[in-house]
């Protein structure tokens, strides 16, 4: 057994919702991909396409994205934060999105509220966290798959099912 076997740092998961200790540091970040559902994917698509067909009659040249593209969900980078206790003991925790650069410094006592990830063998996920020391609440920002499909698609979407609606409504009168 070398040195560094010795003195390794156990890292704790933590099972409440609530953590309060000092923040140590942030460890290297990495993205994640969110898949966004097959059904919605293909029914914003349809229904963009369908706007995207009249746009291509009237000479107009909309931007399309695959349904590949669509599937394909936004990533958010995924920051392992380490606290640590008044025992001592040291907690990791994913904080998923952003916090400003300054939020945070090494020693600082935080309060975190946090939730189970769908997958158990990941840390729990960091939801708000309150810098006690300068009582600063903040909550990390991350992509959704709304802001994924963007507005442009999901203005398309819609016109696309008000076209739907014209017409089947003119079929069955």
């Amino acid at each position: 057994m070398d040195d560094t076997e010795l003195h390794r740092e156990r890292i704790l998961r933590h099972v409440s919702p609530i953590i309060t200790g000092r923040f140590i540091g942030y460890q290297a970040s990495y993205t994640r991909e969110v898949s966004v559902g097959r059904l919605l994917a293909i029914f914003v698509f349809l229904a963009a396409g369908i706007a995207q067909l009249v746009a291509s009659l009237l000479r107009m040249r909309p931007a399309r994205r695959s349904l590949k593209d669509l599937r394909k969900g936004p990533e958010f980078l995924v920051t392992p934060v380490r606290l640590r206790d008044d025992l001592g003991q040291t907690y990791e925790i994913e904080m998923h999105g952003q916090l400003p650069q300054s939020a945070l410094h090494r020693g600082d006592l935080v309060q975190v509220r946090t939730e189970p990830q769908r997958d158990r063998t990941l840390p729990v996920k960091l939801l708000q966290v309150v810098n006690l020391t300068t009582m600063q609440p903040l909550t990390p920002r991350i992509p959704t798959r709304w802001s994924h499909l963007g507005p442009a698609m999901l203005l398309q979407a819609a016109a696309g099912l008000v076209v739907a609606g014209v017409v089947l409504a003119a079929l069955f009168r």
